[in-house]
C-alpha cells in the first residue's frame, strides 16, 4: 500500500503542475505579506508548510530511489549472468566494502591495461593514415 502511495505521489511531485501549483502558494503567500504586515507570523507559515513537506518528500524520494536501485541492480545482475561475464560478479552489492575495494582495484588495473592497448590502436591507425 505504501508502494503505491510513494510511486503516487513521487510521480505528482514531479509534474509541471505540482511545480506551477508550488509557485503559485508562494506568490499567494508573499502576495499577503502586506496584510500581515510581514510579521513572524506570515514567516511562520511559509518555513513550517515548506519543513513538513521537504520532510515528507525526503521518505518518498528514499523509497523511490531504493525501488529503482533495486531494479537496476536486478537488471544487471541478469545481464552478467546471461552473458559471458564472471557469475561471481552477481550480486555485488551485497559484499562489504574491503572486498568490493579489492574487486574495483583488479578491474582498474584491467581498465588501465585496456587503455594501454588502446593508445597502441591509435598509433596504429595514426600511422596507416600517414
Amino acid at each position: 500500500m505504501f508502494r503505491r502511495f510513494a510511486a503516487g505521489t513521487s510521480s505528482a511531485a514531479g509534474k509541471p503542475a505540482t511545480f506551477l501549483a508550488a509557485v503559485l502558494i508562494v506568490l499567494v503567500w508573499a502576495g499577503t505579506g502586506p496584510v500581515f504586515h510581514f510579521g513572524n507570523t506570515w514567516q511562520l507559515v511559509i518555513n513550517t508548510g515548506t519543513t513538513i513537506i521537504t520532510f515528507l518528500m525526503v521518505f518518498l524520494i528514499q523509497n523511490t530511489q531504493n525501488r529503482d536501485g533495486a531494479a537496476v541492480q536486478i537488471k544487471l545482475d541478469e545481464l552478467i549472468r546471461s552473458s559471458r561475464a564472471h557469475n561471481a560478479l552477481l550480486n555485488l552489492e551485497e559484499l562489504d566494502d574491503e572486498t568490493l575495494a579489492r574487486i574495483r582495484k583488479h578491474y582498474c588495473r584491467l581498465a588501465d591495461q585496456g587503455r594501454g592497448e588502446l593508445d597502441n590502436v591509435e598509433e596504429a591507425l595514426a600511422a596507416d593514415t600517414d
